[in-house]
């Protein structure tokens, strides 16, 4: 099967480890880098030996969109909406970092926008293909703990996020956009959707400008209740960043996902232990491996859909009901009520 040949639009902080984890596949292969600032662009192009650099993404798509299959867009939230529109136009299949967009009716647009232009397009979701959360979900699948009727999923932390993303304490809208629109999808992934929600939020430090706590509590549409909790103010005896800490109970016993990739199921058989660590790619960084390996299975399942192999979990489609829940938990934060799904 010949290599699908892309464009990645945007090489700040994280194209480095999206295009480390398309190199670990055979079937990817970058042409061409867009990034504002050119001299970024240009610099990553020595690093993954490719030739094209430009500082026009126009003038990228004018040149190459003949011998392009995708894009891969790496950009601010901001540009999400402007760059798949352009892709798309041109006939252009297209993967996109999340959050989706800065609003419900932007993402509704961009999916639409594709839908009406013949093009597959994705969001590169990634928190759901950590290896310690599709052990999870095995487990659960299994049937080991029985019917689950409670969960609560943690990404709490005190890392200091706005020092490699500094444009992220400008945000007026901060943490259900970044770390709950993974979050969330995650309690999608592993419990299906929500019928209803409530969330409250706070601003704890006073250096930035969006929320950096929310509590997010949601009625599953199998009668589960999920308490979705995410935080970059916590001080913790145990720093977790940047694992997602997952409890839940069934009908015939419990499972929790702790720290360091440990899952511990108890019956009444009593416990079992087991471990669901990350590969350690060579430029993957340890204190990220979580994160940083699930770029690759990610990749992967995107690149099966693209070469009509697989089935991509993370279409803008599906990701559109993630998007939904971020900004359902902002109506709640905002009104003090329960929002209907």
């Amino acid at each position: 099967m010949k290599k699908l040949k892309f464009a990645v639009f945007g090489t700040g902080f994280w194209s480095f480890y999206q295009l480390s984890g398309w190199k670990e596949l055979e079937g990817a292969e970058p042409v061409a880098f867009y990034n504002r600032t050119r001299a970024r662009a240009e610099e990553l192009a020595k690093k993954f030996k490719v030739d094209h650099v430009y500082d026009n993404p126009d003038e990228l798509l004018d040149r190459h969109a003949a011998e392009l299959d995708f894009v891969d867009i790496i950009t601010d939230v901001d540009t999400h909406a402007l760059f798949t529109e352009k892709a798309a136009a041109r006939g252009l299949d297209v993967i996109c970092q999340k959050p989706m967009s800065p609003s419900l009716a932007s993402s509704r647009t961009m999916v639409e926008t594709c839908r009406k232009a013949g093009v597959k397009f994705y969001i590169h979701e990634n928190f759901r293909w950590q290896a310690p959360l599709r052990k999870l979900k095995e487990i659960l699948d299994s049937g080991q703990i029985g019917k689950p009727f409670r969960a609560r999923v943690s990404f709490s932390s005190a890392f200091p996020v706005f020092d490699n993303q500094p444009f992220l304490a400008e945000l007026e809208e901060f943490i259900l956009t970044d770390i709950g629109s993974h979050v969330l999808d995650v309690c999608r992934f592993v419990f299906g959707e929500a019928q209803l929600l409530f969330c409250r939020t706070a601003s704890v430090n006073p250096k930035i400008k969006g929320e950096d706590v929310a509590n997010v509590l949601m009625q599953m549409q199998g009668g589960l209740t999920c308490y979705a909790e995410m935080s970059y103010a916590s001080i913790l005896e145990r720093e977790a960043f940047p694992q997602t800490l997952v409890t839940v109970e069934g009908e015939s016993g419990s499972v929790v996902l702790g720290h360091d990739f440990v899952l511990k199921v108890t019956t009444r058989q009593g416990t079992t232990v087991t471990e669901a660590k990350p590969v350690m790619y060579p430029w993957v960084d340890p204190a990220y491996s979580v994160v940083h390996s699930s770029i690759v299975d990610c990749n992967r399942n995107l690149l099966s859909d693209l070469q009509g192999t697989g089935k991509a979990e993370t279409t803008g489609e599906d990701n559109f009901k993630t998007i939904q829940l971020v900004y359902a938990a902002y109506e709640s934060a905002r009104t003090g009520q329960v929002v209907y799904l």
